[in-house]
């Protein structure tokens, strides 16, 4: 594993997430509005901060996740963590399907996930530990 290689991952997809806020929100002028609940619920409007420190926690908890499975799995680690992370994906789409939003909205917030899981699935599956190749030795047959 190479830790500043998986330093540079975080930092890749929270820049990653920022810079395409910025081009929705304030250069296109987009408002990524969205509500949620029984209807009347308050609107919240999805600001810069909320996008770093979500991706952030994501980017932070899937590092820390594949490192835990390379303690506890070492030969299976990165094809567990990977089909965990698409999991994740699938899963934060979720809250996307609901009523409350717009069509762009949607359509920013789905790409700010991909562009997240991108750049995390990447780096953290070319870090991952590979397994030693065993071989056969003539002491061992």
């Amino acid at each position: 594993m190479n830790r500043s290689h998986r330093i540079w991952g975080v930092v890749g997809a929270v820049g990653v997430a920022a810079a395409l806020w910025m081009v929705a929100v304030p250069l296109l002028g987009h408002r990524l509005i969205v509500t949620g609940g029984p209807p009347g619920r308050e609107r919240l409007e999805i600001g810069l901060a909320p996008v770093v420190i979500v991706a952030l926690a994501a980017a932070l908890g899937g590092w820390a996740l594949l490192a835990f499975l390379e303690r506890v799995l070492p030969r299976s680690a990165r094809l567990v963590w990977t089909i965990i992370a698409l999991g994740v994906l699938l899963v934060s789409f979720a809250p996307i399907s609901t009523p409350g939003m717009d069509v762009a909205t949607r359509i920013v917030l789905g790409a700010l996930h991909v562009a997240v899981a991108a750049v995390l699935m990447t780096v953290m599956t070319r870090t991952a530990a590979r397994p030693a190749l065993s071989t056969i030795t003539d002491g061992d047959r």
